[in-house]
């Protein structure tokens, strides 16, 4: 386990390392200059020279790599000067290993500098204040879809060929053409719109909003039914038939004909011996959904106003603000390198004839 741990870690950092590398190259090599971008058009040849110096846009492509490689990277190396820009101060939270008269060694947390936009504001914070409203948003489309999927999944492989079974698969197969920013659509308009009065539900908003005196904020758990079920309904689909296939391929086993032979009811052999060795193709549709939702979010968030990572990123998009598209592309490729180790993890578990090595 630890063995196999460990080398999971060391892929993981080697694909981190091409992430970064990919989005070092997509974005610093655009047209355009980053310090005219963080400070907008009122900007003075002073400020431009200042900065530019400060976050080193006036240096060379690979300095600027290796200084953007040293600030995401936990143990960095920085100058023992203080006057030279890469100089620890205090937007590095962490501690320092070696503390010579030439050079710094720290242990920090990755630093993703700060918003070009939001006055100096880092991206660090910025992405923590929505991070967890998309991961609230994506448990819950999960969960919606992990609890219908596998009911509908079951109940369709139980009635194989019979008219229950092709109206799920109909349904599903629906459910899987339909795209996200048109279901949303659909959904906001007849539902926090047409039938709001009948249904309760607006076609935006977020988790907290301000009461109606404007003094406090208030928990409004109803705004994410909407998005929820919207993001949850194309792994759904997925999920029911992944679950029906799984179930209808399990049930043809020898051992399930042995199972119905010693005289188990259909109850029993489903929960006993079909169900667990049936979840593991759902367990890797789930896993995949899951991660993509962080970053598929996009547009539910932004058509419903949720204030996630997704509505953050659109924003960063329309202004430019490199940082945070590269902060979010990151914590994004992170947590899909997360999820798949655990994911692994949870097959062993399920089924003892993976192996971990």
């Amino acid at each position: 386990m630890i063995s196999y741990l460990l080398k999971k870690l060391g892929y993981a950092v080697l694909t981190l390392y091409g992430v970064v590398t990919v989005i070092f190259l997509l974005f610093y090599l655009l047209p355009g200059d980053p310090a005219e971008m963080m400070l907008g058009q009122n900007q003075t040849p002073e400020q431009l020279e200042n900065l530019n110096a400060k976050y080193g846009f006036d240096r060379s492509l690979g300095s600027q790599y290796l200084l953007f490689i040293n600030d995401l990277s936990p143990l960095s190396f920085h100058s023992s000067d203080p006057q030279d820009f890469t100089f620890p101060d205090d937007r590095y939270s962490g501690f320092r290993l070696v503390d010579s008269d030439a050079v710094i060694m720290m242990v920090k947390a990755p630093y993703l500098r700060e918003s070009f936009q939001k006055t100096g504001k880092p991206v660090s914070e910025v992405i923590g204040e929505v991070l967890p409203n998309t991961i609230l948003l994506a448990v819950s489309a999960i969960f919606i879809a992990l609890l219908l999927g596998v009911v509908l999944g079951v109940v369709s492989a139980l009635h194989r060929d019979g008219w229950i079974d092709k109206s799920i698969q109909v349904i599903s197969t629906l459910g899987m053409s339909v795209p996200s920013f048109f279901s949303a659509i659909l959904f906001a308009y007849f539902f926090g719109y047409l039938l709001h009065e009948t249904t309760g539900l607006n076609m935006s908003g977020n988790l907290y909003e301000l009461d109606d005196y404007g003094e406090h904020m208030e928990l409004k758990l109803r705004n994410l039914i909407l998005p929820a079920v919207v993001l949850g309904i194309r792994p759904l689909a997925v999920i029911t038939q992944l679950m029906r296939n799984s179930l209808i391929e399990v049930i043809n086993e020898e051992y399930i004909t042995t199972a119905y032979a010693k005289g188990l009811s259909t109850y029993q052999v489903i929960v006993r011996h079909t169900f667990k060795n049936a979840l593991n193709p759902v367990i890797t549709a789930v896993s995949g959904w899951f991660a993509s939702m962080l970053a598929g979010a996009v547009f539910v968030e932004y058509i419903f106003d949720w204030n996630g990572l997704g509505k953050e990123i659109v924003e960063a998009l329309n202004t430019l603000d490199l940082p945070i598209i590269t902060g979010a592309v990151l914590v994004i490729a992170t947590l899909f390198i997360f999820i798949n180790i655990v994911v692994d993890l949870i097959y062993a578990w399920l089924d003892p004839r993976v192996s971990l090595d």
